[in-house]
């Protein structure tokens, strides 16, 4: 009988599988600087920060060309994210990709500059906007906005994260100076489009190779157990590869769902959403949200970073769903 022979178990494509250092990932702008430039609009936020509430099932419009359920009503699977309002904490100042400057925003709430710990300067932030603009020493600029998580039933700590900038440079100046006292909402950022979503999967802990990596299960007559690898290597050269699937930390991953399309964003109305749903684990919505197509990483409550698609392609941005009611 000759012996087994497979392609290996377990992607390669992600590694080390190991858990995420923080809910809220960090995210390369400038592809999606790039990406926005194609499609030249007014300056804007090219991200934000919404919380999952939970799936429903939407009835819908069909307005995709050429599919076959053209203009009928068809129902979808569908997750809401709230997403509350944000602010401008400060300004980052860039030159050849690295930090040169920061401008902290000077109308923090006062729990809020306890929370961060920063020192707050007496000069106001546009004074020293346009003291930097004058100097001109600097080729990006980058927002960092913080959630006003305060508003929702979930939590009352902001999540933080930096946010890329729509637009060229004197438009994202002008951009910053008109919105640094002003609370952006989610409808001004992300209409009807594509979507890329940022966040954490669900974490599940330690477990086995073949939970892990889908290995098959050895012959009930094999030692040393069935649910573990035969060989994890030879004796020479010494040592165990990193390719050999073992046992480890399994979920709790950074994970990216490219191209999901925003059926609706919508304001906060309590008869709108309320009435129809409370979702469980989470409770009712108090602030703006957004209904995305299909299936979301992550559980109840976790922070979800939605930014501009980065690779959009044709077939998902045909997609067009016009929101009849949702159940």
């Amino acid at each position: 009988m000759g012996r087994k022979q497979g392609p290996r178990a377990g992607s390669m494509q992600i590694w080390p599988r190991c858990k995420a250092q923080k809910f809220l990932p960090r995210v390369n702008w400038a592809p999606v600087m790039t990406t926005s430039l194609k499609t030249p609009s007014k300056p804007n936020f090219l991200g934000f920060v919404g919380y999952k509430a939970g799936m429903a099932s939407a009835f819908v419009k069909d307005s995709t060309p050429e599919s076959m359920t053209k203009g009928k009503r068809i129902i979808v699977p569908v997750t809401i994210l709230e997403c509350p309002t944000m602010k401008i904490l400060s300004v980052r100042f860039y030159k050849n990709k690295k930090v040169i400057n920061e401008v902290l925003n000077d109308n923090l709430d006062k729990e809020l500059i306890r929370i961060i710990r920063m020192p707050v300067k007496k000069i106001a932030a546009k004074e020293l906007i346009e003291k930097i603009e004058k100097e001109n020493n600097f080729d990006e600029i980058k927002a960092v906005l913080y959630s006003e998580a305060k508003k929702t039933e979930i939590k009352r700590t902001p999540d933080i994260s930096e946010i890329g900038i729509s637009g060229k440079l004197s438009e994202k100046l002008a951009f910053i100076k008109e919105n640094l006292a002003k609370e952006i909402s989610v409808t001004d950022v992300f209409q009807k489009g594509l979507v890329d979503l940022r966040g954490l999967t669900k974490g599940k802990g330690w477990e086995g190779a073949v939970r892990r990596f889908g290995i098959t299960y050895r012959s009930h007559k094999a030692e040393k157990g069935q649910r573990r690898v035969g060989s994890i290597g030879a004796w020479h050269p010494l040592g165990v590869r990193f390719t050999v699937p073992r046992a480890g930390q399994l979920g709790l991953f950074t994970r990216v769902h490219y191209n999901q399309v925003v059926i609706a964003s919508k304001k906060f109305d309590e008869k709108d959403i309320n009435t129809k749903r409370v979702f469980d684990h989470y409770g009712k919505l108090n602030t703006d949200y957004v209904i995305v197509s299909g299936s979301v990483q992550g559980v109840q409550k976790r922070q979800v970073l939605l930014t501009s698609a980065m690779r959009p392609l044709k077939k998902h941005s045909k997609k067009l769903y016009e929101l009849i009611e949702l159940r």
